[in-house]
């Protein structure tokens, strides 16, 4: 059966979606996270489950930006025994007062939200707690999904109506896209391939907007080239009151 053409063919079909409809919103994204690079504000990302893949992507990333502070909230990584705990985890609620704390995300600070469904409870305390905190929300999620799912929270509301900027990942109901006559289920998810492009061009567009104000953007360069190692450590440095994952600084 022909499923790897048609997989490559949904793909293909998506990323001109994406161009079509989100640049303006990756732009939008990018002039936010400009911002608070020059002006020294904190950047957070956080997932749960398969979107923590997300912020695995923008963290600690060889030509990423090395501002993104990554937060892997402890049960909600898929290194879990039994890995069903995570998505139990993910529905307690007061998690997410718990990891602002834990990490002193500030006011004025920006804060990444991944969740294709954007219905479970964390990813919507996470950008409820940051509303009441002045914390800026950008999301990636599905619209599609996300419209056509109950919210899991109290509130009633899902990530799509609480964050300030919100990008649509363009995932179907369920993520996965190939149907098989034979299969009840569909296979072949997408979120991961359209998250990760979509952060990186606002990683990309954000590097650009700081080069024509005339700033050496903080990017990684890989361990593995020469001189690499020199370079972070001058940018880290440069820095260091906005990493939070390198105390030592």
């Amino acid at each position: 059966m022909n499923g790897a053409e048609r997989y490559f063919d949904k793909i293909k079909n998506l990323i001109e979606w994406l161009e079509e409809t989100q640049l303006d919103k990756v732009k939008e994204a990018s002039d936010i996270l400009t911002d608070a690079i020059v002006d020294k504000r904190t950047i957070w990302a956080i997932g749960c489950t398969h979107s923590a893949a997300l912020t695995a992507e923008v963290y600690y990333r060889a030509g990423g930006l090395m501002l993104i502070n990554g937060i892997f909230p402890s049960g909600m990584w898929l290194n879990e025994v039994p890995v069903t705990k995570t998505s139990k985890i993910e529905n307690i609620s007061g998690y997410a007062e718990i990891i602002f704390e834990e990490h002193n995300i500030k006011p004025n600070d920006v804060l990444l939200i991944f969740s294709t469904a954007g219905r479970n409870n964390f990813p919507v305390e996470m950008a409820l707690e940051a509303k009441k905190r002045d914390v800026f929300v950008i999301a990636i999620t599905s619209l599609k999904y996300s419209r056509n799912v109950e919210s899991r929270h109290k509130s009633g509301k899902r990530l799509f109506e609480i964050a300030d900027l919100v990008l649509d990942n363009g995932a179907d109901k369920g993520d996965a896209v190939i149907k098989f006559d034979n299969l009840k289920q569909k296979v072949g998810p997408v979120s991961t391939v359209s998250g990760a492009l979509l952060l990186n061009a606002i990683v990309t567009q954000t590097v650009g907007n700081l080069l024509d104000k005339g700033i050496t953007p903080p990017v990684y360069m890989s361990g593995n080239l020469d001189g690499g190692e020199s370079h972070n450590k001058k940018m880290l440095k440069e820095y260091k009151d906005v990493i939070k994952y390198m105390p030592y600084l």
